[in-house]
């Protein structure tokens, strides 16, 4: 059986058909410079003043959980990680629950496995990578690391009713807060 069956596609089709075709509001241009090592250091420097660069690496901690930012000027991109575990005994449950998670909860972190680890990770190209999107990457980053086991959230949005959302949510606010004046 295709796994993309036809009633499903007809449901997506049928859902995004109506959003093509009314006007869309434009969204303002920013004036934002692209993107550099130099200017991401500066960032970074400004969320942990204790920042320790190391060549095209970055290593930082954002309320208690250590990360590492790495850089690839010639491949335009960056990705931000958080040693999250061992993979060596990870149950097929925990990985599937962490798929779940890449897909509806996590938002734009994710759970990955490499070299024997668990990590959260936060992947982007460089240069069209924008102050409060890195702030945000790097806040929800640090969220599914910290609720890696429990609710798997990036902390921006959940479904649900409970604590949980707000209190992930505080992180991405703060960071976001104290990024201001970048």
């Amino acid at each position: 059986m295709n796994i993309l069956c036809p009633i499903v596609l007809c449901g997506l089709v049928a859902f995004s058909v109506p959003a093509l075709s009314q006007e869309q509001p434009q969204s303002p241009v920013t004036s934002e410079v692209p993107m550099t090592y130099e200017r991401l250091g500066r960032i970074l420097a400004a969320l942990d003043p204790e920042l320790q660069p190391n060549g095209a690496a970055f290593a930082l901690t954002i309320r208690d959980v250590q990360m590492l930012v790495i850089t690839d000027a010639g491949a335009d991109r960056m990705r931000a990680m958080v040693p999250i575990r061992p993979a060596s005994d990870l149950s097929a449950e925990e990985l599937r629950r962490m798929m779940q998670a890449n897909f509806d909860s996590a938002l734009d972190a994710r759970y990955a496995v490499a070299n024997g680890m668990v990590w959260a990770t936060y992947i982007h190209p460089l240069s069209p990578l924008e102050k409060d999107q890195l702030i945000s990457g790097l806040a929800q980053t640090v969220n599914i690391a910290r609720t890696y086991g429990t609710v798997y959230s990036g902390g921006a949005m959940q479904f649900g009713g409970g604590d949980s959302g707000n209190l992930q949510r505080q992180l991405i606010d703060e960071l976001l807060k104290q990024g201001e004046d970048i």
